[in-house]
């Protein structure tokens, strides 16, 4: 059997670089060397594109510039009738055919749709999802407008532009009397929680924004639920889309923050969770709905929570691009149906060379 050109992409432009380079090890790890021909891309902090040659065992160990030494200039050629790298040396180009391209990206310009939109222009077959639902799921202000096509019930929320935030008092006055506290303040597109706090009064509100804005010109509030934090894996395309197990976040702080997912190893997941089967299947059919309401490929992870008091699925968000760490939970949960890791890449590349028939 023909292998297949299978280009990984890693790293880029984002407050998540560090996670992406996680994400890239485990899926190197997995990719049969026997199925495919591995095409390690690498996105430097910067913008650059690296065609990566060295070891790809330990990239998660490695630093910005031992990745760039062991690599030449890169670029996706944007005559669709390539689908190649070009290979950059001195005054020396070179084609390198590929059959279907992996973004193991996170974050801004990795899967927030632009980068998707870099390959529709080439015509060049990609695993995940497409430029709209890409973008729709990484903004939260956006995601909050489709999920709420589905019915599925949502925290009480309020966004934010900066402009909206020139008068930080005016501000703190809605949340006061919209939402109350305490209450959480995201940045409307980022991920693995980055700028995400809790505000529990006035003061930890004002600094929480200006936190968020540092990372972003749009700022979500949401009203916070007590509860359980749960999440469920999508699979699939079209109309042929499965849901995993679910599995629930049992953060060592305060909420699952960034260090508490990547830092902090008193934070424990259970896979499956303990449910009802009922309200098991409930979820599984929410992340069903709304994986299907953004018109996602591939792959989606789907967050909820189980509020305490009323025992009601409340949808959180959905990532276009989950975590591909050892621990991440998009994989585990895969893993608790019998879908090992390989299988999982597999299915992904196949829905990806698939994606345009």
């Amino acid at each position: 059997m023909e292998k297949i050109n299978v280009a990984v992409i890693f790293g880029g432009r984002s407050p998540e670089h560090e996670i992406s380079k996680l994400s890239v090890t485990t899926i190197l790890a997995n990719m049969s060397a026997e199925k495919y021909n591995i095409i390690p891309v690498y996105i430097t902090r910067d913008g650059r594109w690296i065609l990566y040659d060295g070891g790809v065992e330990n990239i998660k160990n490695l630093s910005d510039a031992q990745l760039e030494k062991f690599g030449a200039s890169c670029a996706l050629s944007p005559d669709s009738s390539h689908k190649c790298f070009l290979r950059i040396v001195g005054d020396k180009v070179k084609r390198v055919s590929v059959d279907v391209i992996f973004p193991a990206l996170h974050g801004s310009n990795g899967e927030d749709g632009r980068i998707q939109g870099v390959f529709e222009m080439a015509e060049t077959p990609y695993v995940g999802c497409g430029v709209l639902s890409s973008a729709l799921a990484t903004d939260k202000t956006f995601s909050k407008i489709v999920a709420a096509t589905t019915g599925v019930t949502q925290a009480r929320h309020i966004a934010f532009r900066a402009d909206d935030l020139k008068n930080m008092d005016e501000a703190a006055k809605k949340v006061r009397y919209r939402l109350g506290y305490p209450c959480f303040v995201k940045p409307a597109n980022t991920g693995s929680s980055v700028g995400v706090s809790k505000a529990a009064n006035k003061n930890e509100l004002i600094e929480a924004l200006r936190n968020a804005l540092k990372y972003d010109n749009k700022v979500l509030v949401e009203k916070a639920i007590k509860g359980r934090e749960l999440e469920c894996a999508a699979l699939g395309f079209r109309g042929d889309v499965e849901a995993s197990p679910v599995g629930e976040i049992l953060p060592a702080g305060d909420f699952y923050d960034y260090d508490s997912k990547y830092n902090d190893s008193g934070s424990k997941t259970i896979v499956p969770a303990d449910l009802p089967k009922e309200k098991a299947q409930e979820i599984r059919d929410a992340a069903v709905s709304i994986f299907k309401a953004f018109d996602c490929v591939g792959l989606a992870r789907i967050d909820f929570f189980l509020e305490e008091i009323t025992n009601r699925v409340i949808f959180n968000e959905i990532n276009s691009m989950p975590g591909f760490t050892a621990i991440s939970m998009y994989p585990t949960l895969w893993n608790e149906a019998g879908v090992t890791t390989c299988e999982l890449i597999d299915k992904l590349i196949e829905i990806g060379l698939k994606r345009n028939e």
